[in-house]
């Protein structure tokens, strides 16, 4: 099983930043929260610190554990994705494993085809944003 970390960044307007997965890449075309494999030695906080820096140039905090999912894809690929919610501190993004980016709000996320990993957390941000 690979471990894997995702960020639910939020902007200052409460927006969240979601990426499309390039051409080349696994999952292409499908949205995902930022993130990615989780080195040894690394726990998912600092995985996301440097995964978000070198992926898009960002510097973003997290700050609370949002949730775990664990998801078969064919092939055998078995991830455990450990999501954290996360402040964006700074940065101008640059695209290196996506094609797309953008901040949407939590309650509007389900118009966008996530990757099967991303989905409970897109169904839990919807769900809170519905209770607000």
């Amino acid at each position: 099983m690979i471990q894997v970390a995702a960020a639910i960044i939020y902007n200052a307007e409460g927006k969240v930043l979601i990426a499309r997965r390039r051409e080349g890449k696994s999952q292409a075309g499908l949205w995902e929260f930022p993130g990615g494999k989780i080195e040894d030695g690394e726990d998912a906080c600092a995985c996301l610190r440097r995964e978000l820096i070198e992926e898009m140039g960002i510097d973003i905090v997290p700050y609370e554990y949002f949730g775990v999912n664990e998801h078969r894809y064919g092939g055998g690929l078995h991830i455990r994705l450990i999501a954290w919610k996360a402040e964006y501190r700074g940065g101008d993004i640059v695209l290196t494993d996506h094609d797309d980016c953008r901040w949407e709000r939590p309650g509007e996320l389900e118009r966008f085809l996530f990757a099967p990993a991303d989905i409970p957390f897109v169904q839990k941000l919807d769900s809170e944003a519905g209770s607000r």
